[in-house]
């Protein structure tokens, strides 16, 4: 009996990773939490198999093999991540947090990336003429929306304000830009977002509503524009994994290896910040260290 709850388990770890779109979203928006942390439902693989080699039943052990397939045909690519790929320009993402206690010391720790783009969100008026005037010597070229802002070596041109805000916020609430980026290799589009938080409690489940609202518009946003070459930087309070996101992540790809993981940052579970792109591949993304935000810095590599 013990052994066949143990095959039944592995099924359905199995099957959580294969067929996640289908769990339903209709309550507590279970599906987008799944898809949240999905990586960390392998975490079942070992436990599971520890327990068939205690049964000492090769049988069980067997029924293991399903969901370790299934969580190395979702993510195992991700564990290849040539370092000698080649690419023309690196981008950095990094939410700084608006409580951030040292604003200088986490630009310099960013100045040492030597990032060709610096996208920064969660800019207080405070904090922003501190990572402006410790980025400028060696950024000149720079924009700013509300509480994100953008660090470029090459000239910015087109800045604009990107209309991302939920219907239910109120005025005063800019997290979004855009601005055409002149590099070598041509024109590209670059923006930065900072979708709405997500909450998790009793009453109202996994709460979505705003993010997923405001990827829409956002989504919109991309599906518009006019040049082939897109680069997105952004907190966009999930993965990619998280169905919440389609809008945007169906126009844009993500990085096809490496799971640099941001948040939180004194325990990072998954990637909620994100460098997205169009016609420009990621060759590679990582982690930086922390910085003292709640978040860690992401940078990419990327080929124009």
């Amino acid at each position: 009996m013990r052994g066949r709850v143990l095959e039944l388990l592995s099924l359905l770890v199995a099957c959580l990773l294969i067929f996640h779109s289908a769990v339903p979203n209709t309550v507590g928006r279970l599906g987008s939490l799944l898809e949240t942390f999905l990586p960390w439902l392998g975490l079942a693989v070992p436990v599971l198999m520890g327990l068939a080699l205690l049964r000492r039943r090769w049988a069980f052990v067997l029924s293991t093999l399903l969901p370790v397939a299934a969580w190395l045909g979702l993510f195992g690519g991700l564990f290849l991540s040539p370092s000698d790929a080649e690419y023309d320009i690196t981008a950095l993402q990094h939410n700084v947090s608006d409580v951030n206690p040292d604003p200088s010391g986490t630009a310099r720790n960013l100045l040492r990336t030597d990032a060709d783009l610096i996208a920064l969100e969660e800019l207080t008026p405070s904090a922003l003429p501190v990572f402006t005037a410790e980025l400028a010597p060696d950024y000149l070229h720079h924009a700013s929306v509300g509480t994100v802002g953008l660090w470029s070596k090459y000239p910015l041109v087109d800045i604009g304000r990107v209309d991302i805000k939920p219907a239910g916020i109120g005025p005063g609430w800019d997290r979004g830009l855009r601005a055409t980026a002149r590099t070598p290799q041509g024109d590209v589009a670059v923006y930065v977002a900072h979708l709405p938080s997500v909450r998790l409690g009793l009453a109202k489940g996994f709460n979505t509503a705003w993010r997923d609202e405001s990827a829409a518009l956002l989504g919109a946003a991309i599906a518009a524009e006019r040049l082939d070459k897109v680069i997105l930087l952004g907190d966009l309070n999930s993965t990619v994994d998280d169905r919440g996101l389609d809008p945007v992540s169906s126009r844009l790809d993500p990085p096809g290896s490496g799971f640099a993981l941001s948040w939180p940052a004194a325990f990072p579970l998954a990637r909620i910040d994100q460098i997205m792109t169009r016609a420009a591949p990621v060759t590679r993304i990582w982690s930086l260290p922390s910085t003292g935000s709640d978040h860690l810095p992401i940078a990419a590599r990327i080929r124009l």
